[in-house]
């Protein structure tokens, strides 16, 4: 059986085809049936003389599954479909066999002229799996996992497989657990991140280790994270004292999956390495963007003795220079003043540049020596805006790294053409959680303080412990983090101490995390690893921005399988089974 675009030719002579009816025309004298497979469209022609074959084409109807045998032939002159790759032939149809009916589609197979929603399509996802998008990008998906593990294979890293049933793990979300049957009261849970296996595979003298692990955190889901599983380039390296030398290995694999696989174009060729602290002031966010500009720029200094009192108050001023800004319209500039109020800011101070000077509401408040320094600062020109955030300087960041991100979306500066990386590095250790009221640990407790063990022991107070640095690292594509890793904390007394100074004992740490401090016990060598996001960095590469196009069978943004129905109810055996009881809400 023959794929219907692969190869096909008037050479080919007598084939059989397989595949759908993707649409059938009635000419009175001919049929014509567009046949469909996963390749592509082949025209058949039926004509009234085979008539068994003819009395078959009259029934058929769109997404019917077909075989057909026939000799292909050139089509007439002036009846090629330039469209698809096989428009200058056509199969004329000896013998059809029909293989199966269709029922009437509750949604398109085709790519264009309906409008779909996505909860119809989610759920009759299988018929969505049709439409030659959706086939083409199963295709490539499945030549990027081969890009990679290509890659990892020729830089000597072993594929190696961790468990799915696991132990509870501190990774920053919540774990789906498994209850046991065989040991009631007590549970599995689905990994975050295979950490502590990898971590342990390096114990055990593998020298480097990957897998495309399927991790689990119950969080919400979004745009641009899939909820329940989801899939990662997980990697380690034994003997590794350093990020850089994590980042130098695996930085070339992300340029050439951009410039080779994608055939996009990198917007710098080094990739900066920008400390976590210089980036929320410069960007106001972790994952700045850089294929556009619009740095903060901190007026705080050059503003202390302004008499407009907004500003005087503040415990930090910054701005943003926004090009061609000035040609926001007064309802547009409302929109974005909204927008800093949901996040907290009193309202959206700017300044205009126009040809006959500045023009604003505020200006009238600002010294000539004032507005000539943020002029210099901002290098604002005429035709573009200014625009402020006054505040305490973490809302300040706040605000303005969220504007500058919509006014990138409102001027179009996010080319998809173009992938901007970079690497953001010297996360805090340790981070306030308001809601808790105390600290903890910055992302999880497996990296290595940078200094050591005398880093932690010369942390006396809270203010002293929130300055310390961990030598772990993010990647950022064009705004999305992509990749989090470290230097590994491979030293139980660090471990000891990095948990101490939250209050927790030895023995906590041990009924958490035994096997792999027992483990560290017996000549552990130092290492470090990171974990790509690999749904994410596709959905960059593809071109989307909701990463539910580019998985088969995704759930909805509730979290929902609305195809299989999940989840759903058990049956009573089985939450007796598993030594569980069903609590009603209203109790």
């Amino acid at each position: 059986m023959r794929s219907l675009a692969k190869d096909l030719t008037v050479e080919s002579g007598k084939v059989q085809l397989a595949g759908w009816v993707n649409s059938r025309r009635d000419h009175g004298g001919l049929i014509f049936i567009d046949l469909r497979d996963h390749t592509g469209i082949i025209q058949l022609v039926i004509d009234p003389q085979t008539e068994d074959a003819f009395k078959l084409a009259e029934r058929l109807r769109d997404e019917f599954v077909i075989r057909a045998e026939g000799t292909v032939r050139q089509r007439g002159e002036g009846l090629e479909n330039p469209n698809i790759p096989t428009g200058t032939i056509e199969v004329v149809v000896e013998s059809l066999e029909l293989l199966n009916r269709s029922e009437a589609l509750p949604v398109s197979t085709h790519d264009e002229g309906v409008e779909t929603g996505e909860e119809l399509r989610l759920k009759y996802r299988y018929l969505d799996l049709r439409r030659p998008s959706m086939q083409a990008r199963l295709a490539r998906r499945a030549k990027y996992y081969k890009f990679m593990r290509n890659y990892m294979d020729e830089h000597d890293f072993i594929e190696i497989t961790t468990p799915i049933l696991a132990n509870s793990s501190p990774e920053g979300a919540r774990d789906f657990i498994i209850p046991s049957r065989l040991h009631p009261g007590q549970f599995y849970a689905l990994p975050q991140a295979p950490q502590q296996f990898k971590q342990l595979l390096m114990v055990g003298g593998v020298p480097r280790y990957y897998q495309i692990a399927t991790c689990f955190r119950d969080e919400d889901p979004r745009a641009d994270r899939l909820y329940g599983d989801f899939y990662q380039l997980d990697c380690e390296m034994s003997f590794v004292e350093s990020g850089e030398e994590v980042r130098e290995t695996l930085e070339p694999l992300m340029k050439s999956l951009v410039t080779d696989f994608a055939g996009k174009k990198l917007f710098s060729e080094d990739i900066p390495r920008i400390p976590y602290r210089e980036s929320m002031e410069k960007y106001g966010v972790d994952k700045p963007d850089l294929r556009y500009d619009m740095q903060l720029i901190d007026l705080t200094e050059d503003l202390k003795d302004t008499e407009f009192s907004v500003f005087a108050k503040a415990e930090c001023v910054k701005a943003i220079c926004v090009k061609n800004g000035a040609d926001l319209s007064r309802s547009q500039i409302d929109g974005f003043t909204e927008q800093a109020r949901k996040l907290g800011a009193g309202g959206l101070a700017y300044l205009t540049y126009t040809n006959d000077g500045i023009k604003s509401p505020i200006a009238k408040f600002l010294s000539e020596a004032e507005l000539n320094a943020i002029t210099e600062k901002t290098g604002a020109e005429a035709g573009d805006a200014v625009f402020f955030g006054a505040d305490d300087r973490d809302k300040v960041n706040k605000v303005l790294g969220q504007l500058r991100i919509a006014f990138a979306d409102h001027f179009g500066l996010k080319d998809p053409n173009v992938v901007a990386f970079c690497w953001i590095v010297d996360f805090p250790f340790y981070e306030w959680d308001e809601g808790a009221r105390k600290l903890d640990f910055g992302h999880n407790p497996f990296s290595m303080p940078k200094g050591g063990l005398p880093a932690l022991e010369n942390a006396k107070n809270d203010k002293e412990k929130l300055a310390i640095v961990a030598d772990q690292f993010d990647m950022v594509m064009n705004g999305y983090e992509i990749c989090s890793g470290a230097v590994r904390n491979h030293n139980p007394g660090i471990m000891y101490k990095a948990f101490g100074l939250l209050g927790y004992d030895k023995e906590y740490v041990e009924s958490r995390f035994g096997g792999l401090l027992n483990a560290f016990k017996f000549g552990a060598p130092p290492h470090a690893g990171c974990a790509f996001g690999v749904d994410r960095i596709f959905m960059v590469l593809e071109n989307t921005e909701n990463i539910r196009d580019i998985v088969a069978f995704p759930k909805n943004g509730s979290g929902v399988d609305l195809m299989m129905g999940s989840p759903s109810v058990v049956d009573d055996y089985q939450i007796t089974d598993c030594h569980l009881q069903i609590i009603p809400e209203d109790e």
